[in-house]
């Protein structure tokens, strides 16, 4: 390597040599730049391999320093093994001898960790909790206690716990009034009296109240029982001093009221029906009133038919009557003339008593029509909902569906009384209609036969 070093060197000098214009250079000059560059290689070369043994020896020192420290510390893991080990083997024999003290008592302390635990649950939703709210910190203080079995709970927590149990089964049994703090269900916030009933209802003067456990505030229900017994019950047992009080009580602790305050009213229900269901009420109150005005009006005509047959002479005011003054008209003429005479003013009676009859006919017939329709727009909007949202929340879809149930039951409910009154109407019609054709044969009838 050496040698090719100073090969390489003398080339390069010889072309520099060669190339300079300005001086020349003799053999011996170039000879002595040669040995001063080798003596300067030289001299580098001995310094690289100082360097190098330098950092050998500083390496080895490292790996030296590495291997005691792992030296070191495998002594250390082994001795925290053995004291693993020892603690391990420690604790074996205190959980013994804890488990030899306590006997009895452990099977005793466990039933004390599930009571405490029962009775925490079970006081979180009581209405107790609102007069007596402090005993929710002494039982989450105490079951922490026994699921930690740090320490051993005290007689004076053992009869402190006995005493809540036993104060919600006395509190089960009375009804308490005492002042509270409410909110109204405006949103207003004020302090009223209010009766709680046992377990199970707390009441003030207008009405029921409910309980939320999670803030521990009590509030108007937003929507009261519809009966106005259950609500005047409130007011009667709030303002009662003694004596029996009849009073609506919900035996689900609530669950009846809260599903009262869910479940939709009569207007929601007719609002779900959207544009379609309103069609279907107004076609059914027009058709209700054509119905009642022609059952009235043949009412009165009915009852003035009745009335003429009894009488002799014919009267105007009737549909019979005016048949009957038709044929005093014409009494002299002939048969065939008086059959066409009656059967004239028959048929002008016709259209009075059977007007709007085909209206409500009709109505029967397109309300459950218009009851499909908005079924099948209502399951378009549910098919439109599933395709922007999907079919995993069912309530995107219940808009639609109530649209389609509820317009299903308008059109039913408007098309059937309207079937049942447009029979007992066209009855009625009917019948006057008839009763006129059977005297109009008669009255032909017997004047042909005085007449031969």
């Amino acid at each position: 390597m050496k040698r090719l070093t100073i090969i390489v060197s003398s080339l390069v000098l010889l072309m520099g040599v060669t190339q300079a214009q300005d001086s020349a250079v003799t053999m011996n000059e170039l000879l002595q730049r040669i040995e001063r560059g080798q003596a300067r290689d030289s001299q580098e070369a001995q310094q690289r391999e100082q360097r190098f043994a330098q950092a050998r020896n500083e390496q080895q020192n490292l790996l030296n320093q590495a291997r005691q420290e792992r030296s070191r510390q495998e002594s250390n893991s082994e001795r925290l093994e053995q004291l693993f080990e020892d603690n391990q083997t420690r604790i074996v024999a205190a959980r013994v001898a804890l488990d030899e003290r306590l006997g009895a008592l452990k099977e005793l302390f466990g039933v004390l960790q599930t009571v405490t635990g029962d009775a925490q649950g079970r006081f979180n939703d009581s209405l107790t909790s609102i007069q007596f709210p402090d005993r929710e910190d002494f039982l989450v203080e105490l079951g922490g206690k026994m699921a930690g079995a740090s320490s051993l709970p005290s007689i004076e927590e053992i009869e402190r716990l006995w005493y809540e149990l036993q104060r919600e089964v006395t509190e089960a049994g009375r009804i308490v009034r005492f002042n509270h703090q409410i909110t109204l269900a405006d949103g207003e916030v004020v302090n009223t009296d209010i009766v709680r009933v046992g377990i199970f209802n707390i009441v003030f003067e207008d009405g029921y109240l409910r309980y939320n456990s999670a803030s521990g505030s009590v509030s108007e229900l937003t929507r009261q029982p519809e009966q106005g017994r259950y609500t005047n019950s409130t007011g009667d047992i709030v303002a009662a001093t003694t004596g029996p009080v009849t009073f609506g009580i919900d035996g689900t602790r609530g669950t009846i009221l809260a599903l009262l305050v869910e479940s939709p009213t009569v207007g929601d229900r007719l609002r779900q029906g959207g544009i379609v269901g309103y069609c279907i009420m107004g076609l059914g109150v027009v058709g209700l009133l054509i119905a009642l005005w022609r059952a009235v009006g043949l009412s009165a005509a009915g009852r003035k038919v009745t009335a003429q047959l009894k009488r002799d002479s014919a009267s105007t005011d009737n549909p019979l009557g005016r048949v009957l003054a038709a044929y005093e008209a014409n009494r002299g003429a002939d048969t065939e003339t008086i059959e066409l005479k009656l059967s004239e003013a028959a048929l002008k009676e016709m259209p009075d008593l059977t007007k709007g009859l085909l209206f409500i006919k009709v109505i029967s017939v397109v309300a459950p029509l218009m009851g499909l329709l908005g079924t099948v727009t209502g399951m378009i909007k549910t098919f439109q909902v599933i395709t922007l949202f999907g079919a995993g929340d069912p309530k995107m879809m219940a808009g639609g569906i109530s649209q389609a149930l509820m317009t299903t039951v308008l059109g039913l409910v408007v098309a059937i009384p309207m079937v049942l009154i447009h029979t007992l109407v066209s009855g009625q019609s009917r019948k006057i209609i008839n009763i006129i054709q059977s005297q109009s044969a008669g009255i032909v009838a017997s004047h042909a036969e005085k007449h031969g």
